[in-house]
C-alpha cells in the first residue's frame, strides 16, 4: 500500500505530540480484528472529510486510497468475469454455436486475464499482517509460473489450450493450484473480516473442486454443478464489493503507516501516544 504522509494525516512521520483535541473521544477496545475496523456508512460525512480513530492516531481517507480501492475492486471482478465467461465452455461442450467456439479457441485469454485481475487485487489488498500478504502474493507468482511452464511444455506441444489439458489432465492442476491458492486466500480473508457469506462458501468450493479433480474422486456431474455454484457465488462476491463504503478495504489506516516506520520512529510514537493518554493496544 502507497503511504501517504501529506499535512491532512493527523499521524506525522515525524516526532510531533498529537493534538489533544483529536483524542478527546472515549476510548475504544484496541483489540481488533478485521470487523472491528469497519465504520458506520450511515450517518457519516463523506469520505474525503471523515476523520476516523485508528489504533496509532487519527486518520482520513486520501484520494490516493479511493483509487487503490477502486483499483482492487476493479481486478476482482476483472477476474471475476473472466472465469466465468471461460467456464462457461463446460456446459456449451456439446453446442455447434460460434460463441462456443470462440470461447474456446480464447480460454487461455481469459484464463490470462483474470490471473492478471487477480494479481493486481493481491497487490493491492490490505492486509495487516504482511506476512500472510507476500504468502499470498507468492503463491499467485508460483501459479502463475506454473500456468506458463505447463503451457508451453505441456498444453503447447499437446495441440491443447491450458484450460483444455488441466480439465483433460487431472495431475497439471499441481502447476496451476497455487494460483488458486491465493484466489482462495483472497475470498477467505474477505469472508472473515466483512462476514461475506459467498466469501465463505467460496473458500471451501474452490479447493474442493480442484481437489476433487486432481485426486479422481468427483465425477462429472459433481464438478459441473460445484462449478457452477462457484461462478454464481464469485460474480455475487465481485459485485458486492461495490456496495462497501471505500474505508471498508483500507482498514486501519493508522496500522500500516505505523508499520511504514522505522523501529526506532515506532517506539518514540508509542511514547508520545501513551503520554497523550491515547490508548494504544501494545500487543
Amino acid at each position: 500500500m502507497s503511504i501517504t504522509t501529506n499535512l491532512t494525516l493527523t499521524l506525522p512521520l515525524y516526532p510531533k505530540p498529537l493534538p489533544k483535541s483529536l483524542l478527546s473521544s472515549p476510548p475504544i477496545n484496541l483489540r481488533r480484528s478485521c470487523r472491528s475496523v469497519k465504520c458506520q456508512a450511515v450517518g457519516e460525512p463523506p469520505e474525503s472529510a471523515a476523520v476516523y480513530r485508528g489504533v496509532y492516531g487519527p486518520w482520513k481517507v486520501e484520494s490516493s486510497d479511493v483509487s487503490e480501492v477502486v483499483l482492487y475492486r476493479s481486478g476482482l471482478v476483472t477476474a471475476a468475469s473472466s472465469f466465468v465467461i471461460a467456464s462457461s465452455a463446460a456446459y456449451l461442450s456439446n453446442s455447434d454455436s460460434e460463441l462456443f467456439d470462440l470461447i474456446r479457441r480464447n480460454l487461455d485469454l481469459f484464463y490470462g486475464v483474470g490471473a492478471c485481475g487477480l494479481g493486481l487485487s493481491l497487490y493491492l489488498i490490505h492486509i495487516y499482517v504482511s506476512e500472510i500478504k507476500r504468502t499470498l502474493q507468492a503463491l499467485w507468482a508460483i501459479g502463475a509460473v506454473g500456468s506458463l511452464g505447463a503451457y508451453a511444455a505441456l498444453a503447447q506441444p499437446a495441440g491443447k489450450t491450458l484450460v483444455e489439458y488441466v480439465v483433460e489432465n487431472p495431475t497439471a492442476v499441481w502447476f496451476v493450484g497455487p494460483l488458486f491458492a491465493a484466489l482462495t486466500g483472497l475470498v477467505f480473508k474477505e469472508g472473515l473480516c466483512y462476514g461475506k457469506l459467498e466469501a465463505g462458501i467460496l473458500t471451501f468450493i474452490i479447493p474442493s473442486l480442484l481437489l476433487g479433480h486432481l485426486t479422481g474422486l468427483m465425477d462429472e456431474s459433481t464438478k459441473l454443478a460445484l462449478l457452477g455454484v462457484w461462478m454464481a457465488l464469485f460474480v455475487v462476491f465481485a459485485g458486492r464489493k461495490f456496495s462497501q463504503p471505500i474505508k471498508d478495504d483500507i482498514g486501519d489506516k493508522s496500522v500500516f503507516i505505523f508499520n511504514a516506520l522505522p523501529e526506532g520512529e515506532k517506539a518514540a510514537l508509542i511514547r508520545r501516544l501513551e503520554e497523550e493518554k491515547y490508548p494504544v493496544d501494545l500487543d
